[in-house]
């Protein structure tokens, strides 16, 4: 299995999921599916994964405008965020406070 950069997504959505459904979302490298995001959450996390969902958003367009140019339009990246849901005991330590 190749490693997959597991980007958390740190909102006040997120954070509400993972503390009342114990899902926790992740940005994900568009082309990975369902079964390896599983297998590298419950590998880099220690935690049993009980399903998985993945949304691709797709990317904004943005337009630049200065007073030289008449405006350069650009387009931003898709992403694709995964919700995992994992077992009712386990834990990942995302939200939590760093030790002092």
């Amino acid at each position: 299995m190749k490693n997959i950069v597991l980007k958390p997504r740190l909102s006040e959505k997120a954070y509400e999921h993972s503390v009342a459904r114990n899902v926790y979302v992740f940005v994900v490298p568009t082309e990975t599916n369902k079964h390896t995001i599983a297998q590298a959450v419950e590998s880099q996390f220690g935690v049993s994964v009980t399903h998985v969902r993945t949304v691709v958003q797709n990317g904004k367009s943005i337009t630049s405008r200065s007073k030289r140019t008449r405006g350069i339009t650009v387009a931003r990246k898709d992403i694709t965020k995964a919700y995992v849901t994992v077992k009712a005991g386990d834990h990942i330590a995302i939200f939590d406070a760093p030790d002092e």
